[in-house]
């Protein structure tokens, strides 16, 4: 019992310098300690700002929680709102989400041993083939040679659609009959880029659901036997709760190693962004913001994040 009777002592005696401490902080340095009641109510509103833009909720969960974790016991001036250290920390939080390091898609390309290959993944209707076209014209006017390959040898159309893009922009496609082997195609158009001394290969890959083995197994073939410089994940901006889903199933499949946005004119939100590049710990290299084949921008993960956090 004198045991538990000093323990009690003791535990009180450091509950007691604490407060002290605290108080010392407060009239010395003009300073208080956060504490978890302090942060309760920003972080509940931030929350709600993230899920309002789409950021998938156990996404939004996680960094709030990460935030919460980082700020209680930090000081802050008496004279800051509490409102205002919450909001800075989870603007760093979601910077270094979105961008987690240097990653500059022009500067790989100028590096990198030719012909520079890059494979191109992703479900239906997300606007791969249009953005393959926009990445090549983007390579064209950096004064780039490209071939593009048409491995979707699954879907009926898929070659007349990248056949048109490669006419309008005047580049070579390589092609074979449909259901042929989609890692050959990418294998003979590498083989025709070393040949005519062409600088890039963009390789257009099915369009396929995530939860396809057979296609996800053959998406690792065309990998495995091409050894792509670069696999680019490509999603909808309005993708939502879905993209963190589709972008674990192709990450884990492949080890993707950047993305690259739709529809982002369309979508008022973005936070599929957010999502997306928690998942994968890969960066957003580009977003498109149209149809035409200029509407590709470098992303900007500073603006997104003002556009969410005001």
């Amino acid at each position: 019992m004198f045991e538990r009777l000093k323990q009690k002592f003791r535990e009180f005696t450091k509950s007691i310098e604490k407060k002290v401490q605290e108080v010392k902080t407060v009239v010395t340095e003009g300073e208080v300690i956060l504490d978890s009641k302090d942060l309760e109510e920003p972080l509940e509103e931030l929350e709600f700002a993230l899920l309002e833009s789409d950021v998938a909720l156990p996404v939004a969960e996680s960094i709030i929680e990460a935030v919460r974790n980082e700020l209680i016991g930090r000081r802050k001036k008496l004279l800051k709102s509490t409102e205002v250290v919450v909001r800075d920390a989870l603007r760093e939080a979601l910077l270094k989400t979105l961008f987690p390091y240097e990653f500059d898609f022009d500067e790989f390309v100028e590096r990198c041993e030719k012909p520079v290959r890059i494979v191109f993944v992703g479900v239906n209707g997300t606007g791969k083939t249009t953005t393959i076209a926009k990445v090549a014209k983007r390579l064209l006017d950096n004064g780039y040679s490209v071939v593009l390959a048409c491995a979707d040898t699954f879907r009926a159309g898929a070659a007349e659609q990248l056949e048109t893009h490669a006419r309008n922009l005047g580049v070579k496609l390589i092609k074979h009959q449909y259901g042929a082997d989609p890692a050959a195609v990418v294998y003979d158009a590498v083989e025709y880029a070393r040949a005519h001394r062409r600088d890039v290969v963009l390789a257009d890959t099915a369009g396929r659901m995530h939860t396809n083995i057979n296609l996800m197994e053959q998406l690792r073939k065309i990998c495995r036997v091409n050894s792509p410089h670069l696999k680019i994940f490509v999603d909808e901006a309005v993708a939502g709760n879905d993209a963190v889903e589709r972008a674990t199933r192709f990450n884990d499949a492949i080890g993707i190693d950047a993305t690259i946005l739709t529809k982002l004119d369309a979508d008022p939100k973005g936070g599929a962004a957010i999502s997306i590049a928690y998942v994968t710990g890969k960066p957003i290299i580009f977003v498109g913001t149209g149809q035409g084949y200029d509407d590709l921008q470098k992303f900007d993960a500073a603006w997104l994040i003002e556009r969410i956090l005001g």
